[in-house]
């Protein structure tokens, strides 16, 4: 007995000292031997390389059993096997083959350099879409010549022409109008919100088609209407301390935060530089788009280095002619569609 098994403490339920242990410990020594025994008759097995896949089996139509192969792959124990689809799928797979071959030789598909090509049966999409344009255009040519000729005062009256004006202008609007005004009309910076009470050049009916008739300082139109604001800075009108102080001024029409000093010395400025346009109140003149100073809509923002960069440089927002674009009914149809949208007065 090594001299570690000596220092080791007997277990009391297994001292041969105690005859009351006599049991225990033969019971123990036979499972001892018991254990070593089935450990020494275990034969040893060599280890495989790599894992082998399983065969599986599967039945012909003939009643034979074939096994199928895999396909080498194994991830994670699982092994794929090289089953062929079914056949339902492989011919529906060869039908849509057919089918593709048969629709490129009977319809345009292939695009060449100038045109793609016709197909046996001669169809022209093109022309299609050109016929039924011109069919739903007949069938509205006498509302559109009514539309065309009828006073605008009379459209808000008329149900019939109301509605007719209102769905076609919102789709005039949609294609020609919601990239700069935004899709819902909301406006964007630079871009007047045509959703609410704050306009430019009025907000009648009658304003909003002159203005999509002829535009805002559109120059390919010789009635377009015309304003420009001094660019103060660049110009060398004001001073860059003049421009500050008629800034904290214009802040301070519209209760924005502010510098009082700055504003009672930009009172003076505000009055021999400004005031022509936009009032001595700041409330604005529609007749030459000069905006309303004192409300809380500003068109390109109301901080105070945005303010310095508009007195300094000067807006000039272009908005081009529809006259040339668009027909007089379709004019009136997005003129009607502004109107109605809930800032049109």
């Amino acid at each position: 007995m090594a001299d570690n098994d000596k220092d080791k403490p007997v277990d009391p339920h297994l001292d041969p000292a105690n005859p009351d242990n006599r049991i225990s410990v033969q019971r123990h020594a036979a499972d001892s031997e018991h254990a070593a025994k089935i450990v020494g008759e275990i034969p040893e097995r060599p280890r495989a390389d790599k894992p082998v896949a399983p065969k599986m089996r599967k039945p012909t139509r003939k009643g034979l059993v074939q096994e199928v192969g895999s396909t080498g792959h194994q991830w994670d124990g699982i092994t794929e096997y090289d089953n062929p689809m079914p056949r339902w799928w492989l011919w529906t797979f060869y039908a849509t083959i057919v089918w593709a071959v048969g629709y490129v030789i009977a319809y345009p598909a292939i695009p060449l350099v100038n045109q793609a090509t016709k197909g046996v049966l001669g169809t022209d999409y093109r022309q299609e879409v050109a016929a039924e344009i011109e069919r739903f255009d007949q069938a509205n040519a006498a509302i559109q010549t009514r539309l065309a000729e009828v006073d605008l005062d009379a459209i808000p009256g008329d149900p019939e022409l109301l509605s007719y004006a209102t769905n076609a202008g919102g789709a005039v609007f949609r294609t020609w109008c919601a990239q700069c005004h935004g899709s819902g009309a909301g406006g964007a910076r630079g871009y007047p919100n045509l959703l609410d009470n704050d306009w430019l050049w009025g907000g009648t009916l009658e304003d909003i088609h002159l203005t999509l008739q002829h535009g805002i300082r559109d120059p390919q139109d010789g009635d377009t209407r015309y304003s420009q604001m001094p660019a103060f800075g660049s110009d060398g009108i004001l001073e860059r301390a003049q421009i500050d102080q008629v800034v904290h001024y214009v802040l301070s029409l519209s209760d924005q935060p502010h510098d009082d000093a700055k504003a009672a010395d930009g009172m003076q400025v505000y009055t021999d530089n400004c005031s022509a346009c936009h009032m001595e109140d700041g409330t604005g003149d529609r007749s030459q788009g000069a905006p309303n100073l004192a409300d809380a809509v500003w068109l390109y923002g109301n901080d105070h280095e945005t303010l310095t960069r508009i007195v300094s440089e000067g807006p000039y927002g272009v908005m081009p002619a529809w006259n040339t674009r668009l027909s007089e009914a379709e004019i009136r149809a997005v003129a009607t569609y502004v109107h109605g949208l809930g800032g049109g007065e």
